[in-house]
């Protein structure tokens, strides 16, 4: 969920808490990580977003130019890092308690239906994480036009996104998502990752589709 609270002139976006407390991931994602990537790196994109969205008011206010090819791409960049990450928390919980195992209900049968095994659509998810150039995100989307679910490969946080397609799933391999625990090696982390997915939220979102 994206938070927005109301100014006198302008909604601001806001950081939205974690779902758990920032050690019920561990031993996967320790709390040291799981602290740093909220309370910093989404952070930033939640201040970048804001300051983006002031700079664009400010000039409308004033009458003054803007570089709009500059000022909105690192406006997408900022608002693609928030939207991302507030989908990535709940993608989340401990180990045990929610997260882990392999997924159930209609979201099991699609998976089985389209990947023709879960063993086979986690290895390609796997494959799309690990191949993302530079820093991005691996998603689970689905296409309304053609009732598929697919796998979308986004780098950094707004390039190569499917438009309008519903995000279900995603998993982020910026290196600030693993660096305390797993220094450079973003397979650990991919691994590690599987063992914490909320696949009850996973399937209410296609539910809800």
């Amino acid at each position: 969920m994206i938070v927005m609270m109301a100014t006198a002139s302008l909604r601001k976006y806001e950081l939205p808490p974690l779902p758990y407390a920032a050690d019920a991931l561990e031993p996967y994602i320790s709390k040291e990580q799981l602290s740093l990537h909220h309370d910093k790196h989404h952070q930033a994109y939640v201040t970048g977003a804001n300051a983006g969205l002031e700079k664009l008011e400010k000039a409308r206010q004033e009458g003054t130019e803007v570089d709009m090819k500059a000022a909105l791409k690192e406006l997408s960049f900022n608002i693609g890092g928030h939207v991302l990450h507030s989908l990535f928390w709940p993608t989340m919980a401990p180990a045990g308690k929610g997260g882990g195992g392999t997924p159930g209900g209609a979201l099991a049968d699609r998976i089985d239906q389209e990947w023709g095994s879960f063993d086979r659509f986690k290895a390609e998810f796997t494959k799309t994480a690990a191949s993302v150039e530079g820093s991005g995100w691996a998603a689970l989307a689905y296409c309304n036009m053609t009732n598929r679910p697919m796998i979308m490969q986004i780098e950094k946080h707004n390039n190569h996104i499917y438009p309008s397609f519903r995000i279900l799933m995603v998993l982020d391999v910026w290196e600030h998502a693993y660096y305390i625990d797993h220094r450079n090696n973003r397979a650990g982390f991919i691994d590690a990752f599987w063992n914490v997915v909320n696949w009850g939220t996973v399937n209410k979102r296609f539910e809800n589709l």
